[in-house]
């Protein structure tokens, strides 16, 4: 008899999906989306903030161990960060006061022009604003002259041009320091008196007459003479342009912003000095 067989059984394993392979992949990327999305809010609710809170948050994150703003012991100056009175905001103060001083600038040049014989006088009143602020030069030509020769008794034109000057410089805050310049021009030997003298004197006759004028004293902070140690054109120290006084308004949002960085302060904009001369008195 034939053998008989035992059935034979097959047992089939029925496969899962994918999950097992990826079934954490989906918990990755949703924990990446809530902490974005959580960074965000965060940010929203920052910025809606107080300067206070916001100036907390940035000490915190300057040194986490100790939270108060003054104790701060990151590279970046405290107050100097992006969050609060950060660079962007002083660069603005900067445009604002560079802006303010520019209008002025406009103002003078536009009353300047309603003197009589204004005409004379064009080429010889240069206003304009740099790096350091406001510069107003009353420069002296060959034929025009601001001052008595060898003096620093002003003429009628001079004192009506520095009279508008500083009814307009009245109404900003910004000091203001004024300069005398001579040429070269040596004369005479008496010693006593020289381009030293006559340059400060100058500076301080321009002074008195825009107080007088309704420019606050306070507003003047420097006067200065420098004979002929700056000259206009060094090429031509005998040139009547060296012979001039300058009224100058710093730009003191530039001023701050060296300073929070460490930086010397801005120095006022000359030509670069002539070669040394002796500082006898001038014959203008």
């Amino acid at each position: 008899m034939a053998a008989q067989h035992a059935p034979v059984i097959i047992i089939k394993k029925k496969k899962g999906g994918h999950g097992g392979h990826h079934g954490g992949a989906w918990k990755v990327a949703y924990a990446d989306f809530v902490t974005a999305m959580m960074a965000f809010f965060l940010v929203m609710w920052l910025v809606n903030q107080s300067p206070a809170v916001k100036n907390s948050v940035q000490s915190y994150f300057q040194d986490p161990g100790v939270f108060e703003y003054e104790h701060g012991r990151s590279p970046i100056a405290a107050g100097a960060g992006i969050v609060g009175n950060g660079g962007a905001g002083k660069m603005s103060d900067v445009a604002a006061a560079t802006a303010a001083l520019e209008r002025a600038a406009a103002r003078i040049k536009e009353s300047i022009k309603a003197i009589p014989g204004f005409k004379n006088l064009e080429n010889q009143i240069e206003v304009k604003v740099t790096a350091e602020g406001l510069r107003i030069e009353l420069q002296e030509s060959g034929t025009s002259t601001f001052f008595d020769s060898g003096s620093s008794q002003v003429k009628v034109e001079t004192r009506e041009v520095l009279q508008i000057i500083a009814k307009e410089l009245a109404h900003l805050p910004q000091a203001v320091a004024i300069e005398g310049h001579t040429d070269a021009q040596p004369f005479g030997r008496d010693h006593s008196y020289t381009n030293w003298e006559l340059s400060a004197d100058r500076a301080n006759a321009a002074r008195r007459i825009m107080e007088d004028a309704g420019l606050p004293p306070g507003h003047v902070k420097a006067i200065r003479g420098f004979a002929d140690t700056i000259l206009r054109t060094p090429e031509e120290p005998l040139n009547p342009r060296n012979r001039r006084v300058s009224i100058v308004v710093q730009n003191d949002q530039v001023l701050k912003v060296a300073r929070a960085a460490g930086q010397a302060p801005v120095a006022p904009e000359h030509p670069a000095p002539a070669a040394p001369a002796d500082h006898a008195d001038e014959k203008d």
